[in-house]
């Protein structure tokens, strides 16, 4: 689809149109204002490019990894806890199936099966959460350490890369500012040349600067999506390397908790066997 202006928009706007002096100075203002557009667009992408490199950054990124391990661990450790709150709340229940404290929770029965519980079964349950929890924290540890470092490491080679991009690009910017410079120089000697005809000098100075700012502006803006789009891809690798951190920590809890999994429901079988026979000792009746 064809996007072509009207005749009229070059003859109101090119500055080698121009038949008079008031005329060229007008058309040669929106060419200067253009240049400094672009090359305030192009900073403003280069300082968006090197913020999440800044040290407060990079601390951030780091404390945001630990905190959402942090969350991670508490998680596991409340579902550890939970499993043997559970147990001890089947335990009770099968007690009260068996007639021992159904209708009176309080009776002597009752008051004997729990105290034998919490001094025969409970510790040994809280021993093991204990246990198992502790291997979790000191395996999450290490994987955190090796995560925090990796990421560390890869945001200091992208930010190598993107410091190396900016030096490359930040000349063009300045580019655009000396071009425009140039411009209104131009604009304010025509004007201050008076009214009537370009004289030749000027009408070749208006058309070289013309063709400087076609060649600057066209660069400039390439360059400016261009760096919009590696702004973008940038954003997304810190991002991947952060979230890939921390599935390298929630990965290692996983499959510490699957190492543990077989001994913690051995001690939970254990700890419910002790109770069963707990009920024989006290007795039903």
């Amino acid at each position: 689809m064809a996007h072509d202006l009207p005749g009229w928009v070059a003859e109101l706007t090119d500055p080698r149109r121009a038949q008079t002096l008031e005329e060229l100075a007008d058309r040669l203002v929106p060419l200067a204002e253009h240049a400094i557009d672009v090359s305030r667009r192009l900073q403003t992408l280069l300082n968006e490019l090197n913020d999440p490199f800044r040290r407060e950054a990079l601390y951030g990124r780091v404390d945001r990894l630990k905190s959402r391990a942090a969350e991670a661990l508490d998680e596991i450790a409340a579902e550890i806890g939970a499993s043997g709150e559970s147990r001890i709340e089947k335990i009770w229940a099968e007690w009260v199936e068996r007639g021992g404290g159904a209708a009176e929770p309080d009776t002597a029965r009752a008051q004997e099966l729990r105290r034998r519980l919490e001094s025969d079964v409970v510790p040994v349950l809280t021993r093991q959460q204990q246990e198992v929890a502790t291997q979790v924290a000191a395996r999450t540890s290490t994987a955190l350490e090796e995560a925090t470092q990796t990421l560390l490491t890869r945001v200091e080679e992208l930010a190598k890369a993107v410091t190396d991009l900016i030096h490359d690009v930040l000349p063009l910017a300045r580019e655009g500012l000396n071009l425009a410079s140039r411009i209104s120089a131009l604009s304010s000697a025509a004007r201050k040349a008076g009214r009537g005809p370009v004289p030749d000098e000027m009408k070749e100075a208006g058309a070289e600067t013309s063709r400087a700012f076609d060649e600057a502006v066209a660069r400039l803006e390439l360059e400016w999506a261009a760096l919009g789009a590696r702004s973008a891809t940038v954003r997304a690798a810190l991002r991947g390397a952060e979230e890939t951190a921390f599935s390298h920590v929630t990965t290692a809890m996983t499959r510490c908790v699957e190492d543990l999994a077989p001994d913690h429901v051995k001690v939970l079988n254990e700890a419910e066997e002790r109770a069963n026979s707990l009920y024989d000792e006290i007795g039903n009746g």
